[in-house]
């Protein structure tokens, strides 16, 4: 176990210490076992992808396990974006190639990871675990309203398999229809060019009423603040809404292209 797992098992020894909560009074408030709790106390075995989501909440942590997990080793970019992400009252989120991370399964995510061939395992679960952690903000006490518009090409590309694909998708139409704060809808294969071609990208709408973006490439990813940069994004957000399916009909779309990913 690598030194960032370490740091976080000791904070975690310490809070629930501090708090006077027993291994068994955790394992009761997260839904795991005793056994499980102790395994990851001494380092016996790796955390499940929402423990210390879990950990958060039942030692009342206010969210620190969850932003250790994300702050190591990203760089100063990716932290100033979830940072936005953090303090968001809306998030609207375009992908024209995958799935967003927020929205991921750990299946997918690790799939992705390795797909790039520089990560070695340990690496890979770390990215892996830092993903899922940063899916905590939408179920937070006052989560964003996300809505996402995906190309309907991303639900048919084969990331990890058909196995992995159904989850995946499966997981996408029950946030649709469950989460009261998130919003899906698909661009038809039908529709020939549209701005979405250009790339993806997120608007964070923060609690002031400003809006920052992000947008990624194969190097690193970039915090955009200016005025006009904003405006033209948020120009094209509204031309890919255009271009979308309505909710009801994007997850009929999602069910049924899930239900073609058979092994």
């Amino acid at each position: 176990m690598d030194e960032r797992s370490r740091v976080l098992i000791e904070e975690l020894r310490h809070m629930r210490a501090a708090r006077k909560v027993t291994q068994e009074d955790l394992a009761r408030a997260i839904n795991y076992s005793a056994s499980t709790v102790a395994m990851v106390e001494t380092e016996a075995r790796k955390p499940p992808p929402d423990f210390w989501e879990r950990a958060d909440a039942a030692l009342d942590t206010g969210g620190a396990f969850v932003r250790m997990l994300a702050r190591f080793g990203a760089p100063q970019w990716m932290r100033e974006w979830e940072a936005n992400e953090r303090q968001a009252t809306v998030l609207r989120s375009f992908e024209n190639t995958v799935v967003p991370g927020l929205l991921q399964t750990s299946a997918y995510a690790r799939a992705l990871f390795r797909s790039v061939g520089l990560y070695d395992e340990a690496e890979v679960e770390r990215r892996v675990e830092a993903r899922l952690a940063r899916q905590a903000v939408l179920t937070g006490e006052r989560p964003p309203q996300l809505v996402t518009v995906l190309d309907e090409h991303v639900l048919r590309r084969p990331v990890g398999g058909p196995v992995v694909m159904r989850e995946q998708l499966r997981r996408l139409v029950k946030l649709a229809t469950e989460h009261p704060r998130v919003r899906l809808h698909v661009v038809p294969a039908s529709v020939g060019a549209y701005p979405g071609v250009a790339g993806a990208f997120v608007l964070a709408t923060l609690p002031g009423g400003e809006d920052v973006a992000y947008l990624d490439d194969q190097l690193k990813g970039q915090v955009i603040d200016h005025t006009e940069d904003v405006l033209a994004i948020r120009a094209s957000w509204e031309a890919i809404q255009g271009e979308a399916l309505p909710p009801r009909q994007s997850i009929e779309l999602v069910t049924e292209v899930a239900e073609s990913w058979r092994s």
